[in-house]
């Protein structure tokens, strides 16, 4: 069994995938993690789209001007919502989700990415958010956290360097 220490430093961004759908056991493993991530007062106003029908992953690659390519080549996505009116932490709540996804994922074998949606643009006119809305029937009510591309890696990634880690940063009683 991998440690969760391990699974965190092993987890990095992927972005090149094989072209080998993911088995629909760990597919379902992913998402029964994603269901036990803590939720502020157990609110669970979050919902997960599936998305592993090419063509709409080409559209859900469209969603950002950069930083969203790489979606069309990836066998499946994740896409994490959350209906703000449940839990006014709605944003961190969706946010340990996606986290529980990824790592989850990681356990599995699998590689992921990030994709953020919520506050950026599709364009000029239009956020990423309600044009990912439109692509996948999600109601206007609810927030569109990210994206989380899964799949086999087809690029491998160092772990993380723990002598490179910023330690600078941690404070103990004060900052």
């Amino acid at each position: 069994m991998t440690s969760f220490y391990d699974l965190a430093k092993n987890r990095r961004s992927i972005r090149k995938y094989l072209a080998k759908p993911v088995e629909s056991e760990k597919v379902d493993a992913i998402l029964r993690v994603a269901l036990m991530s803590p939720a502020s007062k157990r609110a669970n106003g979050w919902e997960f789209i599936v998305v592993d029908d090419r063509e709409n992953l080409i559209k859900l690659s469209q969603c950002r001007e950069f930083g969203s390519k790489f979606v069309a080549d990836a066998p499946m996505a994740i896409v994490v919502a959350y209906d703000p009116e449940k839990s006014d932490v709605w944003f961190e709540d969706a946010s340990i989700a996606a986290t529980f996804v990824q790592l989850a994922a990681q356990d599995l074998g699998l590689g992921s990415c990030w994709v953020q949606v919520y506050n950026r643009q599709h364009d000029e006119n239009t956020t990423a958010e309600h044009f990912i809305q439109n692509i996948l029937g999600i109601p206007e009510n609810f927030h569109v956290l990210n994206i989380i591309t899964l799949g086999y890696k087809d690029e491998e990634r160092k772990p993380y360097d723990e002598e490179k880690l910023l330690y600078n940063k941690i404070h103990r009683n004060q900052f």
